[in-house]
């Protein structure tokens, strides 16, 4: 019986493998895109805009329908209507679209378009019933991402029944040869039901005024939450010309946590949350416009016009199926003192360059006279209105790099790490390694100890350096490496040094390090060789302002300035200074015996500082723990803690995103819990991976550093080594055996060792589960006779023929029949199955709704010309790091 369910297992794998590609439906449908995005210079508009991946899985394309465009500022409509009349899930977009002709593209979900026309001109309203933002692409902005598992919900009972494509071909010039445009979207829908539904939540303010000249003019908006749980994974902003800076927070116990800030005068696409948010039951979601009346002589209000304002934060978020909501809004202020206590970076303009707003409101300054009748109308025609013109000078590639970077950013944490085995700066001939970091080219600088070392000879009982005969370290004891190669490209740093230990790059790429031989926090420049700064007085503990005890690591808020040092080995504290090296003030104490409370250290020896979130986190060494604060106020903010650490943790790293990285040390005789790399969710501190290496083994690694593409540094000071780690997404891939070591070959044809990893989430995908499955059942029937095999074969080839003819036939009874075989792509059939019954539905009138506050002007409705009217959508008292020296506590009680 076993040797028949494995070979039907077999079989029916291999057939799927077969028709498939060895793609899952999304990776078939990935391929899809991949094929068709030339379609979008092309403007071949396919007469079969339905093409199915599977029973569930089918992809829709919508494109305008060969247009060209007669003047700039040109907003085009068209409807979809939704292919089946059962529910559905939109699960993933491919745009189709060139910066050269289309500035930006929406999509929306309604059931009932405003026009019945092949297309149309927008300042006739995209729906005349409410409709929801399901995509927005904008030029030199990202795409909308979704989460795995995430799904915009179509169709059915409640679902929206079209789809409603608005494109704006802002700068019409490349028409000039009359060619035709057929940009457009490819969805991937699922009729596999979605664990979690997508939705909008839209804050904005209705009664704001700006007086004229006033310099600061704050617009804030706030709402109890009293829904279920939502999770937060994009954010937009939206102002016109007035508008400096947009923040948005949730407010929890008077915690004010940041989902995002940006300038609306930068691309108003839909950005990341850079790192998990979730919004529960009574919480506060409050956002502030900052605006500027300067330059203008009459008040300035509230309204859909040019020369009106708005003041728009977007929220994308998912929610339970069983409890998920569409649409929700907040046009209020239920707290104003509350605001008294937000941010002060929320009050801090972001600086955009002339250029960029040159591009932003570069021609049509002047409204049009065209009244509408409905500012939600107008607004949706002008929903990620984003740049005016197209240029090629620095600014315009500086925007889209940003873009880039920002496009790059997975929203989701479907990804194992792997030593980069290839790397080959493992071999390099260092001395103890025990700091890195990546300085802003990404390049990896690496703080080692050259000939000294740390032994039990090093200091003495009051930890005064016992080896000052021996002079500072003459080698360079910071190297820059290139992070592909290993290749050498800059060192410096000798004569410093006589012991370091923490390494800090700043923004300006400036060097910050500490000695604890010295007891000094040093900042060096790249190409200086005197120091920029000293803070500590040189080989002299001590406690107090001036003074430091072994201080272990240091950092500096890019956004302040502000510096932070973790004081250390014989100090428990966290000291913050001003830029210049001025003494601010300090928290932290020695943990007290039993179990170690908030706030107390036994050798806080790693920091890293998560500017998002205006927080520090501090390896609480010995106590095998991290420890976050707040950076204004040292406030305890959480503690993250598990068993895997065991009683030391060595170094954390942050990268957006919300993950965390961190090593821990080797265990102590007799415990189980192994040395080796964590990745963490920084939001809920749940370990989502560990990681060890293949060549050589951890001993004690020291320092760890990550970069946003999950590029992972480790460097130990034991083994004086530095291992590289890349990222690698959960994808299917083959094995082979090499040298006895198991090697991965991905369709890149890049070849990664296997790390051994523990603890790794379950696979998500069932596919790659029954796989393992029959392999493993495959081996255990090694012994069944071959002629059985044979015999056992015959049955399944029966049960696969009849599989065969059920799909056939169910997939004509749904899409429509393929005359060409189960395993091509639908080419000539499987039609769109007509256009279904419209479902209409109350949406909001914002024109009307506006016009019923006071202070709001109604003034002309015209449209916007360029800035983008919205839809407004730590035995001998010493501690050495070549011994175990520091007398452990009783183990603590370990908290997941």
């Amino acid at each position: 019986m076993a040797g028949f369910v494995s070979n039907l297992l077999i079989l029916l794998l291999l057939f799927q493998n077969i028709c498939l590609g060895f793609r899952s439906p999304l990776s078939v449908f990935k391929r899809y895109k991949d094929t068709s995005t030339s379609l979008s210079s092309e403007c071949l508009v396919s007469d079969q805009p339905v093409i199915s991946f599977g029973l569930s899985d089918f992809a829709l394309d919508i494109r305008m329908p060969a247009v060209t465009p007669k003047q700039s500022d040109t907003y085009l409509c068209m409807s979809v209507p939704l292919p089946v009349d059962d529910e559905a899930y939109v699960v993933d977009f491919k745009p189709h679209a060139s910066m050269d002709t289309v500035h930006h593209m929406l999509l929306f979900g309604c059931n009932e378009p405003s026009s019945t026309e092949n297309y149309w001109d927008c300042d006739e309203g995209t729906c005349k019933d409410k409709s929801n933002i399901l995509y927005a692409w904008a030029r030199n902005a990202p795409p909308t991402r979704l989460p795995k598992g995430v799904g915009f919900r179509v169709g059915g009972e409640t679902g929206s029944r079209y789809f409603v494509l608005q494109v704006h071909y802002g700068d019409v010039s490349a028409f000039r040869d009359k060619h035709k445009d057929c940009s457009g979207v490819t969805l991937h829908l699922t009729h596999q039901k979605q664990p979690l539904i997508a939705g909008m939540y839209l804050m904005m303010s209705v009664n704001t005024v700006i007086p004229p000249g006033k310099k600061v003019v704050d617009a804030d908006v706030a709402c109890h939450y009293k829904r279920s749980p939502m999770h937060l994974f994009a954010y937009r902003v939206h102002t016109h010309r007035l508008g400096k800076v947009v923040s948005g927070y949730r407010v929890r116990n008077g915690q004010w946590t940041l989902i995002g800030r940006q300038s609306p005068q930068l691309p108003q696409a839909f950005y990341p949350v850079k790192y998990p948010i979730d919004i529960s039951y009574d919480d506060i979601l409050a956002a502030r416009c900052v605006f500027s009346g300067e330059g203008r002589t009459t008040e300035t209000h509230i309204g859909g016009t040019a020369n009106d304002e708005m003041c728009n934060f977007y929220i994308m978020y998912y929610m339970e199926a069983k409890h998920a909501v569409s649409y929700m809004t907040c046009t209020q202020n239920t707290n104003p003192e509350m605001f008294r206590n937000i941010p002060q970076e929320a009050n801090i303009p972001i600086p955009v360059k002339s250029d960029v707003k040159k591009m932003m409101h570069g021609h049509h300054e002047e409204p049009k006279d065209s009244d509408t009748s409905s500012l939600l109308q107008q607004d949706r025609k002008e929903e990620g209105e984003i740049l005016d013109q197209e240029t090629k000078d620095s600014d315009a590639s500086y925007l889209l790099q940003q873009a880039k970077k920002e496009d790059a950013e997975i929203l989701d944490q479907d990804f194992h790490i792997e030593e980069a085995v290839e790397w080959p700066g493992l071999d390099l001939k260092l001395g103890q390694v025990s700091g890195l970091a990546l300085d802003p080219e990404n390049n990896l600088v690496v703080f080692h100890r050259g000939d000294h070392v740390w032994d039990e000879n090093s200091f003495d009982s009051k930890f005064v350096y016992q080896q000052r005969g021996l002079g500072p370290i003459e080698q360079n004891t910071i190297i820059v490496l290139n992070p592909s190669n290993a290749k050498l490209l800059h060192s410096t740093g000798k004569n410093i040094f006589y012991l370091p230990h923490g390494l800090s790059v700043d923004k300006n790429g400036n060097y910050w390090v500490t000695d604890v031989a010295l007891h000094q926090v040093f900042k060096l420049g790249a190409n200086d060789k005197e120091p920029l700064l000293i803070l500590g007085v040189p080989l002299q503990p001590g406690s107090d302002k001036n003074h430091f005890c072994q201080p272990t690591d240091v950092a500096v808020d890019p956004i302040t300035g502000s510096i932070y040092v973790s004081d250390g080995y014989c100090n428990s504290r966290i000291i913050q200074f001003s830029p210049n090296g001025v003494y601010l003030m300090q928290w932290g104490e020695e943990t007290s015996l039993g179990r170690s409370r908030p706030g107390q250290f036994y050798i806080p020896h790693s920091l890293a500082l998560i500017p998002d979130l205006s927080q520090l986190c501090v390896a609480d060494r010995e106590n095998g723990r991290i420890q976050c604060f707040r950076l204004e106020t040292g406030e305890f903010t959480r503690e993250i803690k598990h068993k895997a650490f065991g009683r030391e943790l060595f170094a954390v790293s942050y990268v957006p995103g919300g993950l965390l990285f961190a090593v821990n040390g080797m265990p102590y005789p007799g415990e189980a819990e192994s040395v080796q790399g964590f990745v963490m969710n920084f939001s809920t501190g749940e370990i989502i991976d560990t990681f060890i290496p293949l060549r050589k083994s951890f001993e004690m690694p020291h320092d760890i550093v990550a970069s946003e593409d999950r590029t992972v540094f480790v460097g130990d000071v034991h083994a004086k080594a530095v291992w590289k780690f890349a990222s690698v997404e959960k994808m299917e891939h083959r094995s082979v055996k090499k040298a006895g070591i198991e090697v991965q070959e991905t369709k890149e044809s890049e070849t990664i060792v296997e790390a051994r990893l523990k603890n790794k989430p379950e696979s998500r995908d069932p596919l790659k589960n029954i796989d393992k499955q029959h392999l493993v059942q495959q081996a255990s029937s090694t012994g069944v006779s071959f002629v059985l095999i044979t015999t056992l074969l015959i049955i399944p080839i029966v049960v696969l023929l009849v599989i065969l003819v059920f799909i056939r036939w169910r997939k004509t009874t749904v899409y429509g029949g393929n005359p060409d075989g189960e395993c091509k792509l639908d080419s000539t059939s499987g039609r769109i199955l007509g256009r279904l019954r419209v479902k209409g539905g109350g949406g909001i009138n914002l024109g009307n709704f506006f016009a019923s506050h006071k202070g709001y002007s109604r003034k002309g409705f015209d449209r916007l010309s360029t800035e983008g009217s919205d839809q407004e959508k730590d035995d001998d008292g010493t501690d050495s790091e070549e011994e175990r020296s520091v007398s452990p506590l009783p183990p603590a009680p370990s908290s997941s």
